[in-house]
């Protein structure tokens, strides 16, 4: 397993018991997290690297695991991730110089465990 596999892994259970201790919160995240990243005026993909953008601005590991994770599966390509963190180091300058990199490594990592279509 890579990095970032290995943060997914390691969040796994600490979730499930926060998840388990406030029940009826983590619903309604569950609920808001899937809407916001359905299809809509913005394809799931284009939300997903927008997600991982932010992962690299707000500096979270977390993060960054889970939506280079989902934008692989939801096809993103590694250009288009490239792109997209483009936009990460404009908004966050030197910080995102360091955390960008790590973002494209979770991707690559993910995306090949995505089937090729």
């Amino acid at each position: 397993m890579g990095h970032y596999q290995d943060v997914a892994t390691d969040l796994r259970e600490p979730t499930r018991n926060l998840r388990r201790a406030m029940p009826d919160t983590w619903a309604a995240f569950t609920a808001l997290h899937q809407q916001a990243v359905a299809d809509g005026a913005l394809p799931s993909k284009v939300k997903e690297l927008m997600a991982l953008v932010v992962g690299v601005v707000k500096r979270c590991d977390g993060c960054i695991a889970y939506h280079a994770r989902a934008a692989a599966a939801a096809g993103a390509t590694e250009a288009e991730v490239v792109d997209a963190l483009g936009v990460a180091l404009l908004m966050d300058g030197g910080p995102a110089s360091v955390w960008a990199p790590r973002a494209l490594s979770a991707f690559r990592e993910f995306a090949e465990e995505v089937p090729a279509s």
